[in-house]
């Protein structure tokens, strides 16, 4: 897909070029002058009317008539040069390539040059385009009866660069893994319960494996209860479809220790069970499974990109449903670990799952623990629909997901956990545990909940309940699925421990 070359030639034919440009006062230099020049000095006239804006992912279209090979030449306005980050810069290479998209070209150029600040270097601008490019170009192929008209997509990408072409290809191809596999999480999500069971995202995590290698476990409701997974199988009573415990092993280091464990909910549909959502509620919840799609996502970047550590991945997936079998409030289950549980409400399923998955995750070696669900619409009442929550027992290795997050774009905010929510959740008459203490801060005894079986194992909880979707496009994407936490459980294995070894 990228062509990365040393030199800009202007006599070279191409669909549409893309150039970016800070508001800064100074005459046109380098390969933007020579272009002016052949256009006679119409991008300085534009600039000057403001027909060409440098305001921040603002894009503007200029025709060149044919005094050039280039078809078209699209300016992406980026703003202060001081104020740039990576972020910002992804944002605006999305709406860049969705307005180029729009032309229908199948291919383009890019000076990247044009996009570095004293904060970025061509190589940070690579990445930034290489995931903007994946990620802005997502679509989900729907149900729609459609025409015989195949659709343009732009498959190649000429990249004009004075730095090193093999390192600024390393980096572009980094940054489209990156939106690749949040794409990949993207369409898990966006895939109706009927279409994506337990048994559907086992074969899904198989065929991963066996592309990337990794090692892979699928355990069927028999070896479950052999285990004592008592918890995760409660959740799947009602169900006609039979729970699975999906593992995928990457080995990156010769000997398998300091082992992140990525845990995923996979609650491929929830009614609720028993206590079950109102009508409103119950639209959507095919993206139950967000957790367990984020890290499907991010085991296909460490796929990709082989890093030198090793990670364990870890699904517990059934769906929750009703039936004359299903688990019902008051009930009293056994985990893997031995803890007994007082199911107060069966909506509050997903710690269920994370339970026994986490268990089996530290059986497989994890000795770094991140959970990660869509757990409770508490989290979205506190933080809204643009931040995750988090919760953790351990400070250093919670700093280590935060910087990854940041690194990502992935902003998550911490909740506390107090020896008052310890106690609210190991309150119950007839258990070790109950699953649902009340209403009031339950986003926090979610996570607490889990916390009791990550017990001294250093553990991060994610609770992506409100960021798993959105409800309007943006630059980076469509409305649906996000793929958030992908990037971020990514980068958080890339960069696990650099600042400790």
């Amino acid at each position: 897909m990228f062509t990365v070359k040393n030199e800009v030639k202007l006599k070279e034919v191409h669909e549409a070029l893309l150039i970016g440009i800070f508001s800064k006062n100074q005459k046109l230099t380098g390969f933007t002058h020579e272009l002016d020049t052949q256009l006679d000095g119409q991008i300085t006239e534009l600039l000057k009317e403001g027909d060409i804006s440098t305001k921040q992912q603002t894009v503007s279209k200029l025709h060149t008539l044919g005094k050039t090979p280039i078809k078209r030449v699209y300016f992406l306005g980026l703003g202060k040069e001081i104020k740039q980050t990576f972020e910002s810069l992804r944002e605006a290479f999305g709406k860049a390539i969705k307005t180029i998209s729009e032309a229908k070209v199948e291919s383009f150029a890019i000076e990247l040059d044009s996009f570095k600040s004293d904060g970025l270097n061509t190589y940070d601008v690579a990445h930034a385009f290489g995931e903007a490019l994946a990620l802005s170009s997502y679509r989900f192929a729907d149900y729609r009866q459609k025409s015989n008209e195949p659709e343009k997509k732009i498959e190649e990408i000429v990249v004009y660069t004075e730095e090193s072409p093999e390192e600024v290809k390393a980096s572009l191809t980094v940054g489209f893994a990156y939106g690749q596999g949040t794409n990949s999480a993207r369409t898990l999500v966006n895939l109706p319960g009927n279409m994506l069971t337990a048994s559907d995202l086992a074969n899904y995590a198989t065929e991963l494996g066996k592309k990337y290698e990794f090692e892979v476990e699928i355990l069927e409701k028999e070896d479950m209860e052999k285990l004592g997974m008592g918890a995760l199988l409660a959740v799947n009573k009602g169900s006609a479809e039979p729970p699975k415990m999906i593992v995928l092993k990457y080995q990156g280091r010769e000997d398998w220790e300091d082992v992140i464990g990525l845990v995923g909910k996979g609650i491929t549909f929830d009614t609720g069970g028993y206590s079950i959502k109102p009508k409103d509620g119950i639209v959507g919840m095919k993206s139950d499974m967000g957790g367990a799609a984020a890290v499907l996502g991010a085991m296909e970047i460490i796929g990709e990109l082989r890093p030198e550590k090793n990670v364990v991945a870890v699904i517990p997936s059934t769906d929750n449903m009703i039936s004359g079998d299903a688990f019902k409030p008051d009930d009293v289950v056994t985990s893997m670990n031995g803890k007994t549980i007082e199911i107060l409400n069966t909506d509050a399923e997903g710690r269920l799952a994370l339970a026994d998955g986490i268990t089996y995750a530290k059986f497989h070696g994890a000795s770094y623990l991140v959970d990660v669900a869509t757990l409770t619409g508490g989290v979205i009442v506190a933080l809204g629909n643009d931040i995750t929550g988090a919760m953790t027992n351990n400070e250093l290795f919670f700093e280590q997901v935060l910087e990854a997050s940041l690194e990502a774009g992935e902003p998550i905010w911490r909740l506390p956990i107090t020896e008052n929510h310890k106690k609210r959740v190991r309150k119950s008459l007839v258990a070790d545990l109950n699953n649902s203490p009340g209403r009031d801060g339950h986003a926090i005894f979610a996570g607490t909940f889990i916390g009791e079986f990550a017990e001294n194992t250093p553990w991060v909880h994610l609770d992506i309940a409100g960021t798993a979707t959105t409800t309007s496009s943006h630059n980076l994407g469509p409305a649906g699925a996000t793929g958030v936490m992908v990037r971020t459980l990514a980068t958080l294995v890339e960069r696990f421990g650099e600042t400790n070894e």
